[in-house]
């Protein structure tokens, strides 16, 4: 494998990045909001994975160096495929947050993740594209 498919990726980026732009156009709506924690859920989803197979299919890293998403992360900044790995952490905490906690304190607070995680993602897109 020489290349990953990003159009799924790309997509969802695409669909996230419209349903903040809606959702902030509409801050009293719970459901756009509802709609945009949903999309960052399934693109944080497709990011770690699209990370993932980055690191053993392109870099050929070991499995063994990768046991948990802290370890992706780290090695994913360490080969410089993300910024901060300490962010996306906080991004994939966010996202497993909400299928253990759904409130709407921990809806505010995952929306504002998802708006912090949006240019994470694109980054990432970016960088994969010139990568593979």
């Amino acid at each position: 494998m020489n290349s990953l498919n990003l159009e799924p990726l790309e997509k969802a980026i695409e669909q996230l990045r419209s349903g903040i732009k809606q959702s902030l156009a509409d801050p009293d709506n719970e459901l756009l909001r509802d709609g945009v924690i949903q999309r960052f859920e399934y693109t944080m989803d497709l990011s770690w994975k699209m990370i993932q197979r980055y690191l053993k299919h392109i870099a050929q890293v070991e499995e063994s160096a990768i046991r948990t998403k802290k370890d992706l992360f780290r090695e994913a900044g360490r080969l410089q495929i993300i910024m901060d790995p300490e962010a996306w952490l906080e991004h994939y905490e966010a996202r497993n947050e909400t299928s253990h906690t759904y409130d709407s304190q921990t809806a505010e607070a995952v929306f504002v993740r998802a708006e912090l995680f949006l240019p994470d993602a694109i980054s990432l897109l970016e960088t994969l594209r010139h990568a593979t």
